[in-house]
């Protein structure tokens, strides 16, 4: 979704950034804008819609003075910057206009979904199918005929099947069931009462306290059990892969002459997974043009270039 925010008369523009923020961080390309020079690149913390706004703009504010250090620059006044921005959580309407009634003041703020910016990224504006799995996860694509399609999305704890908060909850299933009896007490187990406490009241207090970040932070301990052997964290793996290859049945049904679309499987649950899909999903798959900050930065020219009023 792009809602862009109106263009300030006060300053020319003179750089632009890409935003992708998700439920664990936040990774910002800046780029000049008079000639669309790389400058510098950052990271920060989550910037996801659903873990607050505040907090979303604080960390694409760090992220932002650490791109301009990466770049060797003094920082400019914000009326001098451009943001395009890819953020989890832009779709639930309350959200988005939270986010953009508290922007600090940049020249423009194009908004978009996670998802589109990826999309855009991994293909720039061709077709092709994307699913991202992270902190949560969530699949786009776009047909011959550039109509988009989207799945899941949903958000934590009601969906985001296949992604590390998923994952997360259902390692924590698996601690409580071994600490009572109603489960082995095996590597699985074993690594989240390492994380978080091997005692009842421990594990009641994190949870209560816990949302989706603190969950994904639990799916490494999944990857490492599955290595040692725990037949737990190998099907809770394999469920995973099932339900991101999913996403690409249900959005290849949608469209017509799907079937061969190339496929990008990213994130850092996606990527580690696409080893379990099958052979001909796997076929599919290929290395993305770019991440979503690149696609981020696309889109924010491509809605600067089509609307007359920009600074530049």
């Amino acid at each position: 979704m792009n809602t862009p925010s109106s263009p300030s008369p006060h300053a020319a523009l003179q750089y632009l950034a890409g935003v992708d923020g998700g439920g664990s961080g936040t990774r910002l390309r800046l780029h000049a804008a008079p000639d669309g020079r790389a400058l510098g690149y950052a990271t920060a913390g989550p910037s996801g819609l659903s873990q607050g706004v505040e907090q979303a703009w604080r960390h694409i504010g760090l992220a932002l003075e650490s791109a301009f250090a990466d770049a060797g620059l003094a920082p400019v006044p914000r009326q001098a910057i451009a943001l395009g921005l890819g953020l989890a959580g832009v779709e639930v309407p309350r959200q988005r206009e939270a986010f953009l009634a508290a922007d600090p003041g940049f020249a423009r703020c194009v908004l978009f979904n996670d998802a589109q910016t990826t999309l855009r990224g991994a293909f720039g504006g061709g077709p092709g199918i994307v699913v991202t799995a992270g902190t949560g996860s969530i699949g786009l694509a776009q047909g011959h005929d550039g109509v988009q399609h989207r799945t899941g999305g949903w958000g934590f704890p009601v969906g985001d099947e296949g992604s590390g908060a998923w994952l997360g909850l259902r390692a924590m299933h698996a601690a409580q069931a071994a600490l009572d009896g109603r489960g082995a007490v095996g590597p699985l187990a074993q690594a989240v009462w390492r994380m978080v406490g091997g005692e009842a009241g421990t594990l009641l207090q994190w949870c209560q306290a816990a949302g989706q970040h603190q969950y994904a932070r639990l799916a490494p301990c999944v990857f490492e059990a599955a290595l040692e052997g725990d037949g737990l964290a190998q099907a809770l793996l394999d469920d995973a892969a099932a339900e991101l290859e999913r996403h690409v049945h249900a959005l290849t049904a949608r469209m017509t002459g799907a079937a061969e679309l190339p496929i990008v499987l990213v994130g850092s649950i996606g990527e580690r997974l696409q080893a379990r899909w099958p052979d001909p999903l796997r076929r599919r798959c290929v290395r993305p043009q770019g991440d979503s900050a690149d696609g981020a930065l696309s889109l924010l020219r491509e809605a600067l270039q089509r609307e007359p009023g920009d600074s530049r």
